[in-house]
């Protein structure tokens, strides 16, 4: 399982349309992805966003959020478990 990490730092005026943008348009692009298992959202108090979306193999990218809407590029890390 491949677990995909998610970040955006969301401009303070576009927070909430930022999280509708994620949940509603963003994310049901893949989520009938058979490689899919899951997705998270969660969202913090200095306006940003992330996504956890766990994966059998190949993940695939968010589509870019409006420009309108973030602060900054959004960034992703890939992660796999650790056997302990």
């Amino acid at each position: 399982m491949i677990v995909r990490m998610w970040e955006a730092k969301a401009e303070p005026y576009g927070f909430a349309d930022l999280i509708t943008w994620v949940c509603e348009t963003a994310l049901p692009e893949f989520e009938h992805d058979p490689l899919h298992l899951s997705s998270e959202v969660f969202s913090s108090t200095d306006h940003r966003l992330v996504v956890i979306s766990k994966w059998r193999n190949t993940p695939r990218a968010l589509p870019d959020p409006p420009p309108t809407l973030v602060a900054r590029a959004p960034h992703s890390w890939d992660f796999t478990q650790v056997d302990r």
